[in-house]
């Protein structure tokens, strides 16, 4: 299998991989489910019946009328007559077995009358006697052959008052002496209790009663449309809708299996487009499997972490902070791509939106924002800016949906701006995912590129130290380098940075390059070969220096490129005039190269080259400066050390004119000061 065919089963399988993944993890239900809240707008297209609904009391009216029913309502009690002639025959037998105490029948039939008259009162449990004794139980209903009789509590007792009120009708010491002996208190028993299941009963139907519907919605006839304001009697129609829709839904068909297929083509579509996109105008992106994963890994996994916020936050969307995917594509790639990317993820997730548009179009506001605010981070403190900057944007997007549904700002909620403002926080993690995403995928952000160019980094503290000469050579050509990339919209901080470590390698021996020597030269006691091999050095052992410092790739590609694969010319010519007669290897004195391959390693070599020349000149006219940056670049090109860069013609003109206007500047005539005389 070929190379361009394993790239192209690799991208079938991403996409479909991609597809499948938005597709599976994406929430759904059964049944169709609304969200809204009362006294709010209707954010949905217009509603009628599909079938004919009941039309209940709202929620409020319903409690409240509950409350009215549980307020009137007379509990059933029962009375246990058994109970009754159980306890009075064990006192009685009780009295009749007492020795000590002799008590006339006339005593007994006194205390037996006693009993009877309490228990025809009524004897009730400890708690039911709080409830009368507060005055919340004033009448109990006893129910026998169906037939309910209401009976005052005024007379009933608790077990202990039941006593205590026998012990004062008994005035004879004798017979309340019995009575303790006898131990009546402990015998008493409660005869009335509450007959618990007929409450449940006669309550439940008292509710059916009252709830019962007070009207019907015809099939056909709407429901509510988009915009009206849901108040409560509608939210109870759309609870009872809901109900018994999701009681019909039989058919899963109907359900389930139609909607799968429309998000699935949904997603398609959506995921076709970010491809076609990267195809037709970001080839090198497309190109590379590693952007190409990272754009679609981005899109995908934000996804479905904004599906899970919204599953679990009321206002999980807004919470989720998406304007993280333009910052992250933005640093690493371009403006354009992140914005399409972010784009992408939003039309992912509107689908769960209850107000799609709203969410589309504050989501696009707030990624521009983020976009323009963050033009070149180079700063932590950047990240902050962008952050107020995005929670401005976000709470002005709403604040003009708000206006548009409703007419007025009295009914903005301050939760959604709470929701703003977390989510503006949570963009303080797109600088620890860059971290990530340059250790995942070897990415190069600015902010590292900034971090690298620091001159107090110990390699180029160590470059300062051990090669001054090398060191000043690397600032100029930095400079240099980077006014052709502002003039060509190159990547100025790359540029800057890589021109900064391109001859690191010089550190190993920095005698042998003229811009650190100070009147003696190792290389004349060298044969040409030999000082080529030691001048060709600096780019390999700058490479493994580079990489045992765990510098970027992108850098990297510097060091190996800003003399491709070219010739030593100075070593080379030598030999070859010293030898006339002989055909000359290249090979020794040719470096390892690759060469440039891109617009940035383009640059350097030149403003390398054009540099270096520049101190030999005798003239530093602007004629003299433009003739030497053309005869250097024209060499280059002629030589095919720039075919495999993208650079174009133009591009190639306006870096000339910018190296030989920055020269122009840097050595300029200066006025001689007079002397005081």
């Amino acid at each position: 299998m070929t190379l361009s065919r394993k790239n192209l089963v690799l991208r079938i399988l991403l996409f479909i991989g991609a597809v499948a993944a938005l597709v599976y993890f994406l929430p759904r239900s059964d049944r169709k489910h609304y969200i809204f809240e009362v006294n709010r707008p209707w954010t949905y297209p217009l509603l009628t019946a599909p079938f004919d609904i009941p039309i209940h009391l709202d929620s409020v009216s319903t409690a409240r009328l509950r409350d009215s029913i549980d307020a009137e309502f007379q509990p059933v009690y029962k009375r246990d007559a058994t109970l009754e002639k159980t306890v009075i025959a064990e006192c009685t037998a009780k009295i009749n077995a007492l020795s000590d105490e002799r008590l006339t029948p006339s005593e007994k039939n006194q205390v037996i009358k006693a009993l009877r008259a309490l228990y025809a009162d009524g004897i009730v449990d400890r708690e039911t006697f709080n409830q009368i004794s507060v005055g919340s139980l004033p009448i109990v209903r006893f129910i026998s052959d169906n037939v309910a009789i209401s009976v005052p509590t005024s007379k009933m007792r608790s077990t202990f008052r039941a006593y205590e009120h026998l012990d004062s009708l008994l005035s004879d010491r004798g017979v309340r002496q019995a009575l303790t002996a006898a131990r009546i208190s402990e015998m008493l028993t409660p005869n009335i209790t509450a007959d618990s299941l007929a409450n449940s009963r006669l309550l439940a139907d008292a509710y059916q009663k009252a709830t019962a519907p007070v009207g019907v919605l015809q099939q056909g006839e709407r429901i509510i449309d988009k915009g009206d304001i849901v108040t409560p009697r509608l939210a109870t129609v759309l609870e009872t809708y809901e109900q018994m829709a999701a009681e019909r839904s039989d058919k899963a068909i109907t359900q389930h299996h139609y909607p799968v297929a429309g998000q699935t083509l949904y997603m398609i579509i959506l995921m076709a487009a970010l491809f076609a996109y990267l195809m037709l105008f970001r080839p090198a992106y497309y190109d590379d499997n590693r952007t190409l994963l990272f754009v679609v890994l981005l899109t995908v996994l934000f996804s479905l972490f904004a599906y899970a916020m919204n599953a679990t936050f009321r206002v999980g969307l807004y919470i989720a902070p998406f304007t993280i995917v333009p910052i992250l594509v933005l640093v690493f790639l371009d403006s354009r791509t992140a914005l399409l990317v972010q784009m992408t993820v939003v039309l992912a997730c509107a689908i769960v939106s209850n107000s799609p548009l709203e969410f589309i179009f504050i989501q696009f506001v707030a990624g521009l924002a983020a976009i323009d605010s963050l033009r070149d981070l180079s700063r932590r403190s950047q990240l902050i800016r962008t952050a107020a900057v995005i929670f401005l944007a976000y709470s002005l997007g709403h604040i003009a949906v708000e206006i548009i549904q409703t007419g007025t700002l009295d009914k903005t909620e301050g939760r959604i701006f709470g929701a703003f403002g977390i989510n503006a926080i949570l963009i303080s993690f797109s600088y620890v995912l860059m971290f990530l995403i340059e250790r995942i995928f070897g990415f190069t952000s600015q902010v590292t590129l900034v971090e690298l160019s620091d001159i107090n980094n110990p390699l180029l503290r160590e470059l300062s130290e051990e090669c001054p000469g090398t060191f000043n050579h690397s600032m100029a050509v930095s400079n240099l380098a980077s006014e052709g990339a502002r003039a060509i919209g190159a990547n100025t901080q790359m540029v800057r940075t890589g021109a900064l470590y391109h001859d690191i390698g010089k550190i190993k021996n920095p005698a042998f390059f003229t811009e650190n020597q100070h009147g003696v030269n190792p290389h004349d006691a060298l044969s040409p070969q030999q000082s080529a091999r030691i001048i060709i050095s600096h780019v390999t052992e700058g490479l493994s220096m580079a990489e045992k410092a765990k510098l970027p790739g992108a850098i990297r590609d510097f060091i190996s490129q800003h003399h491709g694969r070219g010739t030593a010319k100075y070593f080379y010519n030598t030999y070859c005039n010293a030898h006339p007669d002989e055909k000359v290897d290249p090979a020794p004195f040719t470096y390892p190269g690759p060469n440039p391959q891109s617009r940035e390693t383009s640059l350097l070599m030149m403003a390398d080259a054009v540099e270096a020349a520049s101190r030999s000149l005798k003239d530093y006219s602007p004629e003299a400066i433009r003739t030497l940056v053309d005869r250097i670049i024209d060499g280059q090109i002629a030589d095919g050390l720039h075919n495999e860069s993208p650079l174009s013609f133009k591009d190639v003109q306006t870096i000339k004119d910018s190296f030989a206007r920055r020269l122009t500047t840097m050595y300029h005539s200066r006025i001689a000061y007079p002397d005081k005389k």
